[in-house]
């Protein structure tokens, strides 16, 4: 039997202590499992460089997707969609060209809805995406980088695994518009909710370019007057075709960001990309350096593409008003290419280690 000071003392548990955890948050329930649990998730406001820029500058958690990035919400309503279409039955086998992280959604979804999957990716993929599509049953299929023109392309290579199976489905992310369609009924809407509508400016990168054309013409459906910048790597071809309006496809060098990048206008980019107010061209070298300002800053370990979508938040920042709101997309975490990137020799033999400021160097703590 409690007393009533030992009643007293229980009530004190009981009270909610002044932290920043959510207490009148309902946490979502997913009845049907897996599947379920994509996309809603939390968008986080990068304090320190909100400071900086003036601007308040938000990033959509992706990585707490289940299948651990952005792409699951693809992933998920592609699948979906070719089964209310009749594109694929129970038991069937789906088929994905993938640089990793549309292929790991695939899988999780995959597992979950009980189908076979096959991916073939680019050889030059970190070496931890291999073992988690392999960790997932997957086969997986790493193939020699080479142009999509050519017949070898891991694209074509899956697009023609699938027509050699039966009941067989060929996700064909770079160009099946439901990828765009999942950001148009999910992820822009999320934002636009989370914000009540009061969104300035959003930017990230382009891979299939189905996340970057599904928010941009969701949010410029609600108001015209966002701007969307596309942020691009070295090596990628949208920058040019947005800056010469379409007229070139002009593109030169490298990125160690992974899945962007592309060397194509694809299906989903070309839908939108009339609607960019601008495009920045990200180096290398500023996206590892806000890779490991996230980490000491803002306590996110999140990969590079993230990194490079926050300089392009930076950038945005610069062309819309004083406390304005300005939206990007933090695509994946730091797991998959940590011994990478975290790694003092791999970048030295990209020659960004000396562009990382002194105080920084600390995190580069593998050899």
């Amino acid at each position: 039997m409690l007393t009533g000071k030992r009643l007293l003392s229980t009530s004190r548990c009981l009270l909610k202590s002044s932290t920043s955890y959510n207490y009148d948050f309902t946490g979502l329930i997913s009845q049907t499992g897996l599947p379920g649990s994509v996309g809603n998730t939390p968008l986080l406001k990068l304090n320190n460089l909100s400071k900086q820029t003036g601007r308040n500058i938000f990033a959509k958690a992706e990585w707490m997707n289940p299948g651990g990035s952005v792409k699951d919400r693809a992933a998920l309503f592609i699948i979906e969609q070719a089964e209310k279409k009749g594109l694929i039955k129970p038991g069937g086998t789906i088929v994905e060209g993938t640089a990793g992280n549309t292929g790991i959604g695939l899988a999780h979804v995959c597992r979950a809805k009980g189908y076979k999957c096959i991916i073939y990716m680019p050889n030059t993929q970190a070496p931890s995406k291999i073992q988690t599509l392999k960790l997932l049953g997957c086969e997986v299929n790493p193939v020699p980088v080479v142009p999509f023109t050519d017949p070898q392309n891991f694209n074509h290579q899956a697009k023609r695994r699938a027509e050699s199976l039966e009941n067989a489905y060929w996700t064909n992310q770079f160009d099946n518009l439901d990828n765009r369609q999942a950001h148009i009924e999910s992820t822009g809407p999320e934002i636009w909710n989370q914000l009540k509508g009061k969104v300035d400016a959003f930017t990230c990168s382009l891979g299939t370019g189905g996340t970057w054309s599904g928010i941009t013409r969701y949010l410029k459906t609600q108001d015209p007057n966002v701007k969307s910048f596309a942020a691009e790597p070295p090596g990628s071809c949208v920058y040019s075709y947005v800056k010469t309006g379409g007229k070139s496809l002009e593109r030169s060098g490298g990125s160690f960001t992974e899945g962007i990048g592309q060397g194509r206008i694809t299906n989903n980019v070309a839908q939108d990309i009339a609607l960019a107010d601008d495009a920045f061209l990200i180096p290398d070298s500023e996206t590892i350096v806000m890779l490991y300002r996230l980490l000491a800053e803002e306590g996110l370990y999140i990969g590079g593409t993230g990194a490079l979508n926050v300089v392009a938040a930076v950038k945005a920042a610069e062309k819309v008003p004083e406390g304005g709101n300005v939206v990007t997309i933090l695509a994946d975490s730091a797991h998959k290419y940590a011994e990478r990137i975290f790694s003092k020799s791999w970048l030295e033999s990209k020659d960004l280690y000396k562009e990382l400021p002194e105080d920084l160097k600390k995190y580069a703590v593998l050899d």
